[in-house]
C-alpha cells in the first residue's frame, strides 16, 4: 500500500517540479551556443549510459526479457519525438509558452487510457476538465493570433507553441504506450532507459543533418548541459519514480502541476519573457482543467502499479 502524501513528500515534489519547471529555461537560456536539438540529445545519450550502470551496478534491476524491439521502440520513439518537438519549441518561442503547452500531456494520456482501459474510465467531473483545458489552448492560440499580440520578438511564435502541443501530446501517448505494454511490469530503470536510448538515436542524427551540431564552448553552455544529465535525466526521474513506490500517483500527480507555474516564473524572471493577457488567462483555464482531469482518486488496479506512470515533467519533463 502506498501512503498518502506527507511533509517529506511535498518537499521532494517542490524541489522536483523546480528542477522540471527550469529545465525548459535552461535549454532555452544556451541555445546560441549549442542548439536545443544538440543539448536534448547530448544529455539523453550520457543519461541513459548512467541510467544502465546504475541499474546493473548498483540496483541490479532484473529487466524483463523481449521488451526492446517491441514496446522499447514505441515508447522510446514517442519519448524521443517528444524532446525534438521540445528542442523546436524552444527555437521559436518563449520557454514559459512550451512549459504550459508541454503540460497538456495529461490531458492527451486521459482520453488515450479512457479509450484502451476500462478502469481508466473517465467521469463527468474530468470531461469538463478536458473541455476547459481545451478552451484554454484555444484561447492561448488564437487570441495572440487574431490580435497580433503575440511574441514580437519571435515571429515563428506560434509555430513553436504548437510544438510544444505536439510534445504534450507525444508525451501523453508515451504514457498510453507504457500503460498498456508489458513495460508496465517492468522495472523504471528499464523503461527510462528505452526512452532515454531512443531520445539520442532520434535527436542526434537531426542535429547533424539539419546544420545544428556547432558548440560554442563557453562555461554557462557546459553548466546548463551538466544540470540537465546529472539532475534532470538521471536524479530527478530516479527521484520521481522511487516516489511513485512510497506514496499514492494520484497525489503526486496533483502536485506536479506545479512544474508549470514554475516554468512560466523562470522564464519571467530569468529570461524576461513577456506574457500576454490572453496567454495568461488560457494557461489558467488549462490548469484549472488538468486539476479536475487529476484530482480523482486513483483506481485500485492503478494504485498497485505505480511505476508504470511517467513523472509529469519528465519523466521530464
Amino acid at each position: 500500500m502506498r501512503k498518502p502524501v506527507d511533509g517529506t513528500a511535498i518537499t521532494l515534489m517542490v524541489t522536483l517540479c523546480m528542477i522540471w519547471g527550469f529545465q525548459q529555461v535552461a535549454i532555452k537560456a544556451v541555445a546560441a551556443d549549442m542548439a536545443p536539438t544538440l543539448q536534448v540529445a547530448i544529455r539523453s545519450g550520457v543519461a541513459a549510459l548512467l541510467v544502465w550502470l546504475f541499474s546493473r551496478l548498483v540496483v541490479r534491476d532484473r529487466w524483463l526479457p523481449g521488451l526492446a524491439l517491441r514496446s522499447g521502440v514505441v515508447v522510446g520513439l514517442l519519448f524521443g519525438l517528444e524532446f525534438l518537438f521540445i528542442a523546436e519549441g524552444l527555437r521559436r518561442t518563449h520557454a514559459s509558452h512550451l512549459t504550459v503547452f508541454l503540460y497538456t500531456a495529461p490531458i492527451f494520456a486521459a482520453i488515450g487510457l479512457h479509450l484502451r482501459l476500462p478502469d481508466e474510465r473517465l467521469g463527468r467531473l474530468q470531461w469538463i476538465g478536458i473541455l476547459l483545458a481545451f478552451c484554454g489552448i484555444a484561447i492561448a492560440f488564437l487570441v495572440p493570433g487574431l490580435t497580433g499580440s503575440g511574441i514580437p520578438e519571435a515571429p515563428d511564435w506560434l509555430l513553436g507553441d504548437f510544438f510544444g502541443l505536439c510534445a504534450g501530446l507525444a508525451w501523453g501517448l508515451t504514457t498510453v504506450a507504457i500503460r498498456t505494454s508489458g513495460l508496465s511490469e517492468a522495472p523504471v530503470t528499464q523503461t527510462l532507459f528505452y526512452q532515454l536510448l531512443w531520445a539520442f538515436a532520434v535527436l542526434l542524427p537531426f542535429a547533424l543533418l539539419s546544420g545544428q551540431g556547432g558548440i560554442t564552448h563557453t562555461p554557462l553552455a557546459w553548466s546548463s548541459l551538466i544540470f540537465q544529465i546529472f539532475v534532470v535525466s538521471f536524479g530527478s526521474y530516479l527521484v520521481w519514480f522511487w516516489m511513485l513506490r512510497r506514496y499514492l500517483a494520484s497525489r503526486l500527480g496533483v502536485l506536479s502541476f506545479m512544474t508549470p507555474l514554475f516554468g512560466v516564473l523562470f522564464g519571467v524572471v530569468l529570461l524576461g519573457e513577456r506574457l500576454e493577457p490572453a496567454f495568461i488567462v488560457g494557461a489558467l483555464l488549462v490548469m484549472a482543467g488538468l486539476l479536475l482531469v487529476n484530482g480523482r482518486p486513483p483506481p485500485r488496479a492503478q494504485a498497485v502499479k505505480p511505476e508504470s506512470d511517467r513523472p509529469a515533467a519528465r519523466t521530464a519533463r
